[in-house]
C-alpha cells in the first residue's frame, strides 16, 4: 500500500501536446481559407506627363569680394549687372512676378565671410522670395 501511496503524489514531467497541435492545425485551416480573400495593396502611382512649359533658368545673386552684389538672369543673357541691395529686391519681385517659379541662387566667393551669405539669404526670405538655393563648384580632384 505504500508504494500506491507513493505513485499518486509523485510529479508528472510529460506534457501533453495534442491540444497545441489541434490549435495549429485549427490556425493553420483558418490562415489557408482567409489568405486567397485578401487583396495585395496596390499603390496608384501617379503618372508623368511632358511639362507644357519649360524649366526657367535661375536668377543668381552673385557676392564680391568687397561684399558688392551682382545679379545675372541666365535665361537672357550671361551679362551681370551691378546692383545695391534695394536695387537687387525690386530686380528679383519683378523677375518672380511674371515667372513665379524662377529660382534664385547665391554665388559668393570663397573668400566672402558666411555672415554676408545668410544676411543676403535672409534678407531674400523676408522679402518672400521663393526656391533660394546655394551655387556651388564642383571640386576638382
Amino acid at each position: 500500500m505504500r508504494t500506491n501511496r507513493r505513485s499518486k503524489n509523485r510529479l508528472m514531467n510529460e506534457i501533453n501536446v495534442v491540444p497545441y497541435i489541434d490549435v495549429m492545425l485549427v490556425l493553420l485551416v483558418i490562415f489557408m481559407v482567409t489568405a486567397p480573400m485578401m487583396n495585395p495593396g496596390q499603390v496608384d502611382l501617379p503618372q508623368l506627363g511632358k511639362s507644357l512649359a519649360p524649366t526657367v533658368a535661375p536668377l543668381e545673386v552673385i557676392i564680391r569680394k568687397d561684399s558688392t552684389l551682382a545679379l545675372r538672369d541666365h535665361a537672357k543673357s550671361e551679362r551681370e549687372m551691378h546692383v545695391s541691395r534695394d536695387e537687387l529686391i525690386a530686380l528679383l519681385k519683378a523677375r518672380q512676378g511674371a515667372q513665379a517659379e524662377q529660382a534664385v541662387v547665391i554665388s559668393a566667393d570663397k573668400n566672402v565671410r558666411y555672415e554676408e551669405v545668410i544676411n543676403v539669404m535672409d534678407m531674400l526670405q523676408q522679402q518672400h522670395i521663393q526656391k533660394i538655393g546655394l551655387l556651388t563648384q564642383a571640386k576638382n580632384k
